[in-house]
């Protein structure tokens, strides 16, 4: 990969995690490491001073844990993009993420060229899922969803929602979406928003997954 490297900070209780980690994607990735902490208290501090792509976080950690620290960071106006990086694969730990906006949900079994990519990805404005957290997404979103209830869904979007969810279901950033429809990126924001509610969903993860869902179900085609 060419061009200018993508910055992250790491956040990892676990120093071996946090060097090893910063170590392979210097070595391996097209990524630079602004900061590695394991002190959660510092975070805010080195998102505000270095101006990350993505903060990388572990979920289980003693002080405060990743989606706490999240939620803190939001409060405080900090919206830099984040992964969640763990060991946990409990569905419970998942949807919990997905609730709390991030980008991307990795896990630490993956191989190592996986979480490069994973991170990568998701510093691009790219969504991304561990592979084997991917049919557990799609069962929770199933629930509740199925048959006419999924088309119904689907129908009480607009036209250019429809389009809109069609673009995430490839991944695609509200930067990329809006410059390939001519329209704003807040324009697309609502729109986005407007698709999450009426799809009662949480995030544009489980929105992208909802449409990949709902063509390979032969519902509906998504785009029209």
């Amino acid at each position: 990969m060419s061009g200018q490297p993508l910055r992250v900070v790491l956040v990892d209780d676990h120093a071996l995690c946090r060097n090893g980690l910063t170590d392979l994607l210097h070595h391996r990735g097209n990524v630079q490491v602004a900061a590695a902490l394991g002190d959660t208290d510092k975070v805010a501090a080195a998102l505000q001073e270095h101006k990350p792509d993505l903060v990388v976080l572990d979920l289980r950690m003693p002080a405060t844990d990743g989606l706490t620290l999240l939620r803190r960071l939001r409060a405080e106006g900090i919206d830099t993009p984040a992964v969640i990086l763990t060991m946990s694969d409990a569905e419970t730990d998942l949807a919990a993420a997905l609730r709390a906006g991030v980008r991307g949900y990795l896990l630490k079994d993956m191989e190592p060229e996986e979480v490069i990519a994973g991170i990568e990805r998701a510093a691009r404005g790219e969504l991304t899922v561990a592979p084997a957290m991917t049919l557990k997404l799609a069962q929770m979103l199933q629930q509740g969803t199925k048959g006419s209830d999924r088309k119904g869904l689907l129908d009480s979007l607009t036209d250019r929602e429809r389009q809109i969810l069609d673009h995430l279901a490839r991944g695609e950033s509200n930067k990329a979406i809006a410059r390939t429809l001519d329209i704003s990126q807040d324009t697309v924001k609502l729109h986005v928003r407007h698709i999450l509610s009426k799809l009662n969903l949480s995030s544009r993860v489980e929105a992208a997954v909802f449409a990949v869902e709902s063509r390979v179900a032969g519902e509906s085609r998504i785009g029209r």
